[in-house]
């Protein structure tokens, strides 16, 4: 069995606890979600993609990454350093993430900048309905739907549907030909992910990005994931004509976050044109 058969099978044990009524009524009374994809569309149309910047402790494929690490002080590090928006893993078992962390960075109104909070994206596997409540009541502004994880079409396209509904921005994220295709049947979709690691055998390639993108029409929103480094990492996914990337690892393992946020986020350019 590999790690996402692995992971599925460990969340439909914990869709099974969720008290879904509980959830439901707890969304319906939640605030409206931030508008997240206007956020990362802010450079649309400028030479800089967007960053996406994401709060990550561990992964299946790396193992510890940064398990100490103070999810909000960094939170705030991002922020103040040119993230367009922040991605929050809340799987626990696999990523050392949780649902806390979302809601309170939901909450947080830091007095040290004016920009903040920006919307906040949950990281999980989403596979229920149920799972997309649960989201809104505890602070999401968008949700990931990951097309290998949902091999249904049906389903894939009524939980991209109830999340629109929800006020949330899906997110769906692929990594073939055959998953983009898929997605783009789904009605109304605007913000693809465009996942270079090969979720069969971790391998990771920004040729990903750049074979697939092509497939994507101009009017949705592309957003590159894994395998982003550098600042020409950053230009090469720019020239292959991506909205916005999703960056994770290379922040979260920096001797210095805030520096790796400028150069991944353009801020640096930005700043010493001024």
């Amino acid at each position: 069995m590999n790690i996402l058969a692995k992971i599925i099978e460990q969340k439909k044990l914990e869709i099974a606890a969720l008290d879904a009524q509980a959830l439901r009524r707890a969304a319906e009374q939640s605030p409206t979600p931030r508008d997240f994809l206007a956020a990362i569309q802010r450079r649309r149309f400028g030479t800089h993609s967007s960053l996406i910047a994401e709060l990550k402790r561990a992964s299946p494929s790396k193992g510890l990454l940064a398990p100490h690490l103070d999810l909000f002080q960094v939170a705030d590090i991002y922020t103040q350093n040119g993230a367009s928006a922040i991605s929050v893993l809340t799987d626990e078992k696999f990523f050392m993430g949780s649902l806390l962390t979302l809601r309170k960075l939901k909450d947080l109104r830091p007095s040290t900048f004016d920009h903040y909070p920006v919307p906040l994206l949950r990281k999980d596997f989403i596979l229920h309905e149920t799972q997309l409540y649960e989201s809104r009541a505890n602070g999401a502004d968008a949700v990931l739907l990951i097309a290998a994880a949902l091999t249904d079409d049906a389903l894939f396209a009524d939980l991209h549907a109830l999340a629109l509904e929800l006020g949330l921005t899906p997110l769906v994220e692929v990594h073939d030909k055959a998953e983009t295709e898929r997605a783009l049947k789904i009605p109304n979709i605007q913000l693809i992910g465009i996942n270079n690691r090969n979720l069969a055998t971790f391998d990771v390639t920004l040729e990903t990005t750049e074979r697939l993108r092509p497939m994507i029409p101009a009017a949705i929103t592309v957003v590159a994931e894994s395998g982003i480094f550098t600042a020409n990492d950053v230009e090469r996914l720019a020239k292959a004509n991506v909205d916005a990337i999703l960056v994770g690892e290379a922040l979260v393992t920096s001797d210095d976050i805030g520096a790796k946020v400028r150069e991944l986020s353009g801020m640096e350019c930005q700043t010493s044109k001024v």
